[in-house]
């Protein structure tokens, strides 16, 4: 968008939600929600750009990065990243063809493959790193107890959806 509104767009839809369709207020939240989402996946889509990444991609280098082992299986990464097994197999394939990760047998199941970093996926993690830290995720106007609310918030809704299961 080149320019702002004059106007919040999504109050003015809660307005008329109320007097065309009764109570706004879940509405108006999830519209805010989808919007927000739009502004952050674009600056953070615009800081992984020049690394060569997406946000999937991304993850996946952290994850690894996180591994005590810098490898995991296949499956193991789609659980931590809420991904489909198809999801995870095209995440891999394209970090591996960048040279980002290896594929490798698993030691003592051969049905599982195991997703190892590499050195270069490692350097790209850490640039990659730098750039979405310097636009803060793409998360502005709000103070760091806010921010703190917000993840309480979230997590709720995403519990009570059965995300998870740990209190």
């Amino acid at each position: 968008m080149d320019r702002p509104l004059p106007f919040d767009p999504i109050a003015r839809a809660a307005e008329l939600w109320e007097e065309h369709i009764g109570p706004s207020t879940t509405m108006a939240a999830v519209t805010g929600i989808m919007r927000v989402q739009q502004i952050i996946q674009s600056a953070v889509d615009t800081a992984l750009k020049p690394h060569g990444l997406t946000f999937a991609r991304y993850e996946a280098l952290v994850l690894l990065t996180f591994a005590r082992r810098s490898s995991l299986p296949m499956r193991v990464m789609g659980e931590r990243l809420q991904l489909h097994p198809t999801s995870v197999t095209n995440i891999v394939d394209r970090l591996e063809r960048d040279g980002l990760v290896v594929r490798r047998a698993h030691p003592t199941d051969r049905r599982t493959t195991l997703v190892e970093i590499t050195e270069d996926g490692r350097l790209r993690r850490k640039q990659a790193t730098t750039a979405v830290n310097e636009i803060d995720f793409g998360i502005h106007g709000l103070t760091h107890r806010q921010t703190e609310q917000l993840i309480d918030l979230l997590t709720r809704v995403r519990k009570a959806e059965g995300d998870f299961t740990e209190p």
